[in-house]
């Protein structure tokens, strides 16, 4: 019998061995004296291990680094456990071999708990783990010259608890510093402000063009049929109040995947509702002779305008991950694809949340701040819309008097580029996992 024979053999002993020490003893014992059962009488037996053991060979097509010399061993508890930690600092790899400076894994005020979101609550419930587990990764496990222990998991099936790192949220990041893992993030969505500014020519360096229809009208006893008279405008004088505006944000799912992350991408798009503006406009009209100087307190909304958002975003802002999923931390010496995980661990220590998360609402605590940047990509849809769109007025109004109503500016088919970088996010907040007024304990 070869080295993989005896191997498989001694496994298949162990969990017989272990089976029917699990087995209740009511199972085999008549008036509180056990029995001798025979082959045939033991294979009536029925009953659940405590423990459980499994190998997947490398050749196995259940194996999924199969044709790559790597079997798994796993001993497994069938059992639910329950679990309320707190760790105040959690550094793994620091050094080694993804390089001198900086953690794999690098975690302040980690706790894990009952899912709550009051400080009582989570202070007195368990993290539940259904069916924890230990699994080896050996290459070459069928020769004992060259066998090699290449990683070591700890996971469970299933994980339900809420999974809190930091003391609060705040607009300063703190909690996940480094993260070597995969977590995978649903789609989500959330509702942001616009913070009020002013838009000037100053900041854009881009004119405002466009055209009014002039109705001459001087009696106006009949305006609708009074001639009308297309002029341009040009402005480069121009200081326009915005509004904060409402914008409805949806965020696509996104997937962390590396060694020692930071930070993370998340991308979207943002419906930005009425944005309101006025202010003062000085414009240079066109008429037939030359050009007239104007001063306009002009008043107007913009609609249908969306935001491309990216958001740059620290881990240190994400506080709270609800848990219902199977998890494991693993340690390898080369990149292993653990059986059932939904990505290849990388070399050193690993961090896998495999099925999707929900962090919930993202909506900003603060205001969102409109960058020059972004002003400047709205100008040339704007001058475009009331150039096509010209505004209409009398032309005594036109020239003269203080006051022009620019009305609706209608913009459904643009779409700006909105970098933003580290939100403090509103449903980010969390209790503590301790009583009294301690942040963390």
């Amino acid at each position: 019998m070869d080295i993989q024979e005896k191997i498989k053999d001694g496994f298949k002993r162990i969990i017989v061995i272990t089976s029917l020490l699990a087995t209740p003893i009511m199972s085999f014992a008549y008036d509180g004296k056990l029995q001798q059962l025979n082959d045939a009488e033991l294979s009536e037996v029925n009953g659940q291990a405590l423990l459980s053991l499994s190998y997947i060979d490398p050749k196995d097509s259940a194996n999924t680094m199969k044709g790559q010399g790597v079997g798994f061993y796993k001993l497994g508890l069938e059992a639910e456990l329950e679990l309320n930690a707190n760790i105040k600092k959690l550094q793994l790899g620091c050094g080694g071999v993804n390089g001198a400076k900086g953690c794999d894994i690098d975690i302040d005020n980690l706790s894990l708990s009952g899912i709550s979101d009051t400080r009582e609550g989570r202070a007195t419930s368990d993290a539940k783990l259904t069916n924890p587990f230990i699994e080896f990764a050996i290459k070459n496990p069928e020769k004992a010259s060259t066998r090699e222990v290449v990683g070591l998991r700890l996971s469970a099936e299933k994980v339900l608890g809420l999974l809190s790192a930091g003391t609060e949220n705040t607009t300063t990041p703190n909690g996940i510093n480094s993260l070597s893992g995969y977590l995978k993030i649903n789609p989500t969505t959330g509702t942001g402000y616009t913070a009020t500014r002013n838009m000037a020519y100053a900041d854009t360096g881009q004119s405002i063009d466009g055209n009014v229809n002039a109705k001459i009208c001087l009696l106006c006893l009949f305006p609708d049929l009074a001639p009308t008279i297309t002029l341009g405008f040009k402005s480069t004088d121009y200081n326009l109040a915005l509004d904060s505006a409402k914008a409805d944000i949806n965020l696509n799912g996104t997937t962390i995947s590396g060694n020692r992350i930071s930070n993370v991408q998340l991308n979207g798009v943002a419906n930005i509702n009425q944005l309101n503006f006025s202010g003062n406009l000085g414009a240079s009209l066109n008429i037939t002779g030359g050009l007239i100087t104007l001063q306009k307190q002009v008043t107007g909304n913009i609609t249908g305008l969306t935001a491309n958002i990216s958001v740059d975003e620290n881990l240190g802002y994400i506080h709270k991950i609800p848990l219902n999923n199977p998890f494991s931390l693993s340690l390898q010496s080369q990149n292993v694809w653990w059986p059932g995980a939904a990505a290849s661990a990388q070399k050193g220590w690993w961090l896998a949340v495999e099925d999707p998360v929900n962090i919930g609402d993202v909506s900003p605590a603060q205001k969102i701040v409109i960058t020059n940047d972004v002003l400047k990509q709205v100008v040339g849809p704007i001058s475009s819309y009331i150039t096509s769109n010209p505004v209409a007025c009398n032309a005594l109004d036109c020239i003269g008097g203080t006051g022009l109503a620019v009305g609706n500016v209608n913009l459904p088919n643009t779409s700006v580029n909105f970098p933003l970088k580290d939100l403090q996010l509103s449903n980010q907040n969390f209790a503590p996992n301790c009583y009294g007024n301690l942040k963390f304990c």
